[in-house]
């Protein structure tokens, strides 16, 4: 699928997809088929979202960040691709009882474990039953301490791929298979 975005400077990655979010769009497993609730944690400019609305058509997209202009980019780009059934909110819009089937999340790293853990507990805790995470994580960024760090969590991980220094991590509660 090639689509063409719009990008700007103050968002994660302007001007190109990079390498961590290619490969979770290419490495993540397909949604299940019917209706899907699927978050784009931080969504950046939202290839993530467009690109899964447009897979999924019939998928609920909420591409979520706490950057505005971030937000705006993403609804600029879901319009131009065509993906219809992408919304963007703030995170204080997001209905606390709302649940996912999927999150799926280049995680952003850098501003520290202690707010990066409390960004990832509090939306974690909102996959429904049965739902998955699929993170993508720099190895030496973290990846391998992160899901320690979920595992400790009572959070099942299994790292699904890895390329050129990235991994993808698939994360449920235990006992999901």
């Amino acid at each position: 699928m090639q689509l063409r975005f719009e990008t700007d400077s103050g968002v994660f990655s302007p001007g190109r997809l990079d390498p961590g979010t290619r490969l979770l769009l290419a490495e993540a497993p397909p949604l299940a088929a019917g209706a899907q609730r699927v978050l784009d944690l931080g969504c950046g400019w939202g290839p993530i979202a467009c690109f899964v609305a447009l897979r999924s058509p019939a998928a609920e997209v909420l591409a979520m960040d706490v950057n505005e202009r971030a937000l705006a980019l993403t609804a600029r780009n879901a319009e131009a691709t065509g993906a219809g059934n992408v919304t963007v909110a703030h995170p204080d819009e997001v209905d606390p009882d709302r649940r996912f089937d999927r999150i799926l999340c280049n995680p952003p790293i850098r501003i520290g474990k202690p707010a990066l853990h409390e960004l990832l507990a509090t939306w974690l805790d909102r996959l429904a039953a049965g739902g998955r995470a699929h993170l993508v994580v720099q190895r030496h960024l973290g990846s391998d301490s992160l899901a320690r760090w979920l595992t400790n969590r009572d959070h099942r991980v299994t790292r699904l791929a890895s390329k050129r220094g990235y991994r993808l991590l698939e994360v449920g509660p235990l006992g999901l298979s």
